[in-house]
């Protein structure tokens, strides 16, 4: 059957359509566009009026794509950023109304931490019994999984620190510098430092926005070293240079500082290096529901 998805995350609104079956997933089509939500909240913690008609464009685009492809199923869920809008209803209210009564679901972050290591796993070609972690490095927050492929959950943990909330607090310059980058790096272990991850992961795959930028930088693993090495560089280069040097779209590459930190917190956390994930959260939807 097919099926689609349209992801509300904290950095970008995202469509994934593909052919679902016993099998696995086969890839239609994909959508992306940079909404931000997470860096709009007001002083109330309400999405303002503006960005929530640019998100309920952008869903009703991604709807009537979904539809031009064939979907016979389509959900719409949300993560961390509309998790935390005081007015989520409003834009929920006007996707049904506008997409034939599609329901806008927002994923608890146990949810999300489990449908992230669903499609991480089914990307990465885990086999059946394989213990792993799997972090979804988002905008707006971080989940940490571990378990046994394919989808036996022991141990999560949702922090609320993406890679937009360190850009955010800690690092507002373009580029960053390495004094700032360092405190940032400061801040940023922490958080991660009240985690105790459960023992024996050999293991981990990151997989999100921000994973998905650093792949296209560094490659498939990552390390603490190789970290270090490309946050020397987003120290001194700016995001549109990093933009055209490393072929990311500037948005994303004014995100990678955030995501790096992030990372680098989780290879010290686990004490191994990162596989650089494909799927997550809208693949393991997918899978799950089939």
């Amino acid at each position: 059957m097919r099926r689609a998805c349209i992801d509300i995350g904290s950095n970008t609104t995202r469509l994934l359509v593909a052919d679902c079956d016993a099998r696995g997933l086969v890839e239609c089509g994909q959508e992306r566009a940079f909404t931000l939500i997470g860096r709009s909240l007001d002083a109330d913690g309400a999405i303002p009026a503006a960005k929530v008609a640019e998100v309920f464009g952008v869903v009703v685009a991604q709807y009537a794509i979904a539809r031009g492809l064939g979907a016979q199923q389509i959900r719409c869920v949300a993560t961390a950023a509309v998790r935390r809008a005081s007015n989520s209803g409003a834009l929920a209210r006007l996707i049904s109304r506008a997409c034939d009564g599609l329901e806008l679901e927002i994923l608890s972050p146990a949810q999300e931490a489990r449908l992230a290591f669903i499609g991480a796993a089914w990307a990465q070609q885990a086999e059946d019994g394989d213990r792993l972690a799997v972090v979804d490095a988002g905008g707006g927050s971080c989940e940490l999984v571990a378990g046994n492929a394919p989808s036996e959950v022991s141990w999560w943990v949702s922090l609320p620190l993406g890679s937009g909330d360190v850009i955010e607090r800690w690092l507002g310059a373009d580029p960053p510098g390495a004094r700032e980058l360092g405190y940032a790096g400061q801040r940023t272990r922490e958080v991660f430092a009240r985690v105790k991850p459960p023992p024996g992961i050999r293991r981990v795959i990151a997989v999100g926005g921000s994973a998905t930028s650093v792949r296209a930088v560094a490659g498939p693993v990552l390390d603490v070293d190789g970290i270090d090495r490309l946050l020397e560089i987003v120290a001194r280069v700016g995001s549109a240079e990093l933009a055209g040097q490393f072929g990311i779209d500037q948005q994303r590459a004014a995100l990678l500082g955030g995501g790096l930190l992030i990372l680098r917190a989780v290879c010290e956390l686990f004490t191994v290096s990162i596989e650089i994930g494909r799927g997550g959260l809208r693949e393991g939807l997918l899978l799950e529901h089939q």
